[in-house]
C-alpha cells in the first residue's frame, strides 16, 4: 500500500477553502465557489465526467475573471480526477499548470498544496523520487515561511513515508519523528480533532514500521496499537486496514504466530470492506475512461467548432458568395445524378438479387463454420476423456518400481498417448486460429523457468533419438516479464519439437537474448538451431503452410503438418514474423523477435510455498472429494491422491456430491464439469450456497477458452484440464490447499 495518495487525498477536500484571495466581486465569486464545490461533489462521488465537464467550465470562468486562484484550483482538480483513473501523464500536465497560476496568484497555501501534489506524482516513480522529494521540501519551506506547522507535516511525513518504501529506514526516521513532534506541539491548539487523530495514526503506523526494522519489537507494538486504536474510533478503513497489516508482518517476526493470525484477521476484516469501496470505485473509473474520452473528443470538436464560427463571423461575405455558388454547383448535380440514376435502376435490382445470394451463401458459410468448431469441440472432448485415463494410468504405472522391466514399453505407450494430445491439440489450435478465436493475455510469467520447462518435456525424445540440447539464456533478461506466456510456450514447443523430430544423433540449440531495453520494455531475440538435414531453398515456403510434409524416406518423421503454421500465425499475433535459415544437409534455424513488458512488482516471493506441503503428516489429513462420472478416471484420479497420502473419496453424480458436501468436512473438491443428471457446473453452483470457502477445482476435458467464463461464474476456484501432467496436477492442488490455511496478504 503506498503512501502519498493514501496519506494525502483524504485531507485535500479539507483545506480547498483556505487562504483565498480577495480580488474578484463577490457575486462572481459565489459563482466559482458554487463550481469548485460540484467538482468536489462529482469526484466524491466517482463522476468523473462531470467532474472534467465542471472544471473546463471553471477554468474558462475564472480565466475571464482574471482569477489566478480558481484557474490553479481547477487544474488541480483535473489532477486528482487523472490520479484516479490511473493517467499519472495528464495528473502531472495539470498539476503543473495548477502550480504556474497558484504561483501567479502569490497564494503560498495553493503553492504548498501543488508541491505536494507533484511530489506524490514524482516520487512514486523509482527514477524521478529524488525530483518528488525536492517538491515536498518546497512545501515544507512555504509551511514555515506561513508559520503552519501541521501543513508541514503531510510533505515532511511524505518524504519519510518514501524512504521507507524503499527500505532506507534510517533516512527515513528524522522525518516521521519530527512530524510526530510538531503534531504534539500543535495539538492543543489545533481546532480539527478528526484530522488531528488521522495524522496521528498513520504517523504511528510508520514509527511502528521504523522500530519493527530495528527489532524493537515492544516500541513497535506501542505505536501500532495506537495507531489501530485511533483508525478505529474515528472508523477510518483505510488507516486501520494498513496498521493491522504491518502489526500482523511485525508480530510474525517477533515469533507471536496466534497474536499475528489475530491481527491478520482484523486486517482481512477492515481490508474486505475496503475492497468493497475500492471496487464500486473501479467500477466507476471504468465506465469513467470511456465517458472521458468520448468528453474529451466532443471537447475537441466543440473548439474546432468555436474557431470555425469565428470565421465565419469574420469573412461571412465571402462565405454566403460561396454557398450560394456551391448551391447552384449542387443542383446541377443533382439533376445530373437524377438522370444517371434512372439509367442504373435495373442494375441496382440485379445487384440486389445477387447481394441476396450472396448473404445467403455467407449464412451458410458461417453456419458451417460454427458446426466444424463444435463438432472439433465435441470431438476433442470425446477423445480427451479416455486419453485422460492412458495417460494418467501410464504416469502411475512408470512410478511402480515392481514393474521396472516394462518401463520401455509404459515409456512407449505414453509417448504415443502424449502425441495424440498433441496432435488434437493442434488441430484445435489451427481451427481456433482460423476462427479469429486466439487472443493474447497479458500475465505475469518468468521466461527462465518457461524455457527450462519446455527442454524438460522433451528429455524422452531427446534419449530416444540420441540428441544433445543446449539452452542459452541471456542473463540481462529480466526476470519477471508481462505478456502471453502460453502462446510463446506453443510457439517454442512447436519449433524444438520440429527440431528434435528432424534431428538424430545431433545437437540442439535454443538461445535467448535481450537486445534492447529501456526501463519499461524489453525487446528478446529466440533462436532455435539443429544440425539435421536442413531444409531445400524450394521447400522454404512450403514448410509454413498447413499439412505440408517435406518428404523424407525415413518413417519416423511424422506429425500433422500444422506445427511451423501455427508458429507463424501465432508469432502474427505477438507483431513478430518467424525467420528461417536453412541449408539442404547442414541443419535449420528459426529465430523471431518479441518485445514484452518488464513487471517491475514483482520484487518478493511469497512466504507460503506450495512445495513445503508436500509431506505424509499434512496430506494424511486432508479429505478431498472426487466427483467424476467415469470410473477409469475415478480410479486415475484417486490413486493420483492416494499416493501423495491424501484422504479421498468417491462421488459419482452431482447429487452425490452436494449430499457428501453438506454431511462432511472437505478440504477440497474436484469437480468433473460435463456429468449426466446435474452438471459440474450446477453442482457447485448449489454448493456455493451453503459453502462459499472450501475450493472447487474444474476437471474438464473441454478446451479452456470456450468454457472458462462458465466455470468462474458458477463458483469454480481453478481448472485442470484433462489430460493433466501429474506434477501440475500437484501443484494446483497444493497451492489451493495452501490458499486455504494461509489467504495471501494483499
Amino acid at each position: 500500500m503506498k503512501k502519498n495518495y493514501f496519506f494525502f487525498l483524504p485531507v485535500f477536500f479539507l483545506l480547498w477553502n483556505f487562504s483565498i484571495s480577495q480580488e474578484a466581486d463577490s457575486s462572481s465569486r459565489d459563482t466559482l465557489f458554487a463550481l469548485l464545490a460540484r467538482i468536489e461533489r462529482s469526484i466524491q462521488a466517482y463522476d468523473y465526467e462531470k467532474a472534467v465537464e465542471y472544471s473546463h467550465s471553471l477554468i474558462s470562468l475564472a480565466k475571464n475573471a482574471d482569477d489566478p486562484y480558481f484557474v490553479a484550483k481547477a487544474y488541480n482538480q483535473l489532477g486528482h480526477v487523472y490520479v484516479d483513473l490511473d493517467d499519472k501523464a495528464r495528473a502531472r500536465r495539470n498539476y503543473i499548470l495548477g502550480l504556474e497560476y497558484a504561483k501567479k496568484g502569490e497564494n503560498d497555501t495553493l503553492i504548498m498544496h501543488s508541491y505536494n501534489y507533484l511530489g506524490n506524482i514524482y516520487s512514486e516513480i523509482p527514477e524521478t523520487r529524488q525530483k518528488g522529494i525536492n517538491y515536498y521540501n518546497k512545501g515544507i519551506e512555504l509551511a514555515e515561511k506561513i508559520n503552519d506547522p501541521v501543513e508541514a507535516v503531510i510533505p515532511k511525513a511524505n518524504i519519510g513515508w518514501t524512504y521507507l518504501d524503499n527500505g532506507e529506514y534510517d533516512k527515513a526516521y528524522p522525518y516521521i519523528s519530527q512530524s510526530l513532534a510538531t503534531v504534539d506541539s500543535a495539538k492543543s491548539t489545533y481546532e480539527k480533532k478528526e484530522r488531528l487523530d488521522y495524522i496521528y495514526s498513520q504517523l504511528y503506523m510508520l514509527h511502528g514500521r521504523y522500530y519493527t526494522n530495528k527489532r524493537k519489537y515492544e516500541t513497535a507494538a506501542y505505536f501500532f496499537t495506537n495507531s489501530i486504536r485511533l483508525a478505529e474510533e474515528d472508523s477510518l478503513i483505510l488507516p486501520a486496514a494498513e496498521a493491522y497489516y504491518e502489526y500482523a508482518e511485525m508480530l510474525e517476526q517477533k515469533g507471536e504466530f496466534e497474536e499475528a493470525y489475530k491481527a491478520q484477521e482484523k486486517y482481512v476484516e477492515f481490508n474486505s470492506k475496503v475492497f468493497e469501496s475500492e471496487k464500486l470505485r473501479q467500477m466507476e473509473i471504468a465506465n469513467a475512461r470511456f465517458n472521458l474520452n468520448e468528453y474529451r473528443k466532443d471537447l475537441e470538436i466543440a473548439e474546432k467548432e468555436q474557431q470555425y464560427h469565428e470565421q465565419i463571423i469574420e469573412k461571412s461575405r465571402e462565405k454566403v458568395i460561396v454557398m450560394v455558388l456551391s448551391s447552384l454547383g449542387l443542383i446541377f448535380i443533382l439533376v445530373f445524378l437524377h438522370k444517371v440514376n434512372r439509367d442504373r435502376q435495373g442494375l441496382i435490382s440485379k445487384l440486389k438479387i445477387k447481394n441476396n445470394q450472396y448473404k445467403e451463401a455467407k449464412d451458410e458459410a458461417e453456419k458451417l463454420s460454427v458446426l466444424k468448431t463444435k463438432f472439433f469441440s465435441t470431438v476433442s472432448h470425446e477423445i480427451r476423456t479416455p486419453l485422460y485415463g492412458v495417460i494418467g494410468l501410464t504416469s502411475l504405472l512408470l512410478e511402480d518400481k515392481s514393474l521396472e522391466r516394462h518401463k520401455g514399453d509404459l515409456r512407449s505407450l505414453k509417448f504415443s498417448a502424449d502425441y495424440l494430445l498433441a496432435l488434437i491439440n493442434d488441430v484445435l489450435q489451427m481451427n481456433k486460429m482460423e476462427s479469429n478465436e486466439v487472443k493474447l493475455e497479458h500475465v505475469s510469467f518468468q521466461p527462465k523457468e518457461l524455457m527450462e520447462s519446455i527442454v524438460n518435456s522433451f528429455e524422452f525424445t531427446r534419449i530416444q533419438n540420441k540428441n544433445k540440447i543446449h539452452l542459452e539464456i541471456d542473463e540481462a533478461i529480466p526476470t519477471h516479464l508481462i505478456g502471453d506466456s502460453v502462446r510463446l510456450s506453443q510457439v517454442l514447443m512447436n519449433l524444438v519439437g520440429n527440431a528434435m523430430k528432424f534431428t538424430e544423433r545431433g545437437h540442439i540449440h535454443i538461445q535467448a537474448s535481450q537486445i534492447e531495453n529501456d526501463g519499461e520494455h524489453s525487446k528478446i531475440y529466440f533462436e532455435v538451431k539443429d544440425d539435421g538435414p536442413g531444409i531445400p531453398e524450394s521447400k522454404k515456403k512450403v514448410v509454413f503452410e498447413e499439412f505440408s510434409q517435406l518428404n523424407n524416406s525415413n518413417y519416423s518423421y511424422q506429425g500433422t503438418g500444422l506445427g511451423l503454421p501455427i508458429v507463424k500465425r501465432l508469432l502474427t499475433l505477438f507483431n513478430s514474423k518467424i525467420k528461417l535459415d536453412s541449408k539442404e544437409g547442414e541443419g535449420s534455424t528459426f529465430s523471431f523477435t518479441i518485445e514484452f513488458k518488464i513487471d517491475h512488482s514483482k520484487r518478493k516471493k511469497s512466504k507460503i510455498q506450495p512445495e513445503l506441503l508436500d509431506t505424509v503428516g499434512y496430506n494424511s489429513s486432508r479429505n478431498i472429494l472426487i466427483v467424476d462420472d467415469n470410473r477409469i478416471n475415478q480410479v486415475v484420479t484417486k490413486k493420483v491422491l492416494v499416493k501423495k497420502d491424501f484422504s479421498c473419496t468417491v462421488a459419482g453424480d452431482g447429487h452425490t456430491a452436494i449430499a457428501l458436501a453438506k454431511s462432511e468436512d472437505f478440504d477440497l473438491i474436484l469437480m468433473d464439469v460435463n456429468m449426466p443428471g446435474i452438471s459440474g457446473l450446477e453442482a457447485s453452483r448449489e454448493i456455493r450456497k451453503f459453502n462459499k470457502e472450501i475450493p472447487i477445482l474444474a476437471l474438464t476435458a473441454v478446451e479452456v477458452d470456450e468454457i472458462r467464463e462458465e466455470i468462474m461464474a458458477a463458483g469454480m476456484t481453478d481448472i485442470i484440464v484433462k489430460p493433466y501432467d501429474v506434477k501440475q496436477f500437484y501443484q494446483i492442488v497444493y497451492k489451493h490447499l495452501s490458499l486455504r490455511n494461509h489467504p495471501q496478504k494483499v
